[in-house]
């Protein structure tokens, strides 16, 4: 059986949601690592929506972080959601862990939500193994 073939991405390795804050440690791969990075994150329901942060880059090793504060939108829904992405102007590679043996991760993989205002926000794994943030309004509670 030959190898499955991993398009190019930003292969996360570590996930620190903690202190207002998301820090996200890992590799691109399939892609080189010259130049400005930066953390995007895109707002499913209005994909024009985008918030921006630096993202150190050695390599092919990334770490980046960004305040959970910002994800409060002022027209958010009850749940909204934010795709993560890694880029550096040309290209963008999504946020995901696909290089292990670790099938259905959206189930696996739970994160600790925090609070900021009347918002929960949570890292959480799509089925499609990307790594996305989901953002609650009221009590909290896991999707």
């Amino acid at each position: 059986m030959g190898l499955q073939r991993v398009k190019p991405h930003a292969e996360i390795a570590e996930v620190w949601p903690r202190d207002g804050r998301i820090r996200l440690v890992g590799h691109l791969h399939g892609h080189s690592g010259e130049g400005a990075w930066t953390l995007v994150l895109t707002r499913r329901a209005r994909t024009e929506q985008r918030l921006r942060y630096d993202a150190h880059v050695k390599g092919d090793r990334f770490e980046g972080e960004l305040p959970i504060a910002d994800l409060a939108a002022a027209d958010h829904a009850a749940v909204e959601e934010w795709d993560i992405h890694l880029s550096d102007g040309e290209v963008e590679l999504r946020a995901g862990r696909r290089l292990d043996d670790v099938r259905g991760k959206k189930k696996i993989f739970v994160y600790p939500e925090q609070r900021t205002g009347d918002i929960g926000v949570r890292p959480y794994y799509t089925i499609k193994d990307n790594l996305s943030l989901e953002c609650r309004t009221g009590a909290g509670g896991a999707a």
